[in-house]
């Protein structure tokens, strides 16, 4: 960055100053992009891991993803095990009277 506030200073060609100009607005589109393709991934599972996907969030802190991973690899999940799914049988309503 302080390479490019350098060439900015520099008494240069238009041209120069339009690149340097070009980086300041890519730089941040870039983080915003970047951080989506990490947060949005982040708040599907905390959902459906029973938590809240406002924990994603985290993940704008430095070692906030890493503590994030952490906590959903070690928590216990509030979701019905795949054993227990397999053996309910699934709902019947109940028959219907005979018709008169």
């Amino acid at each position: 960055m302080h390479q490019l506030a350098f060439i900015l200073q520099m008494p240069g060609s238009a041209s120069t100053h339009r690149i340097a100009a070009l980086i300041l607005i890519a730089i941040p589109i870039a983080i915003i992009v970047f951080n989506a393709i990490i947060i949005v991934p982040f708040w599907f599972i905390c959902k459906k891991a029973g938590f809240s996907p406002w924990l994603s969030l985290l993940n704008l802190i430095p070692i906030g993803g890493l503590i994030l991973m952490y906590v959903l690899a070690f928590a216990d999940w509030n979701v019905v095990p795949v054993s227990q799914a397999i053996l309910q049988p699934p709902y019947q309503p109940p028959p219907l009277p005979p018709q008169v």
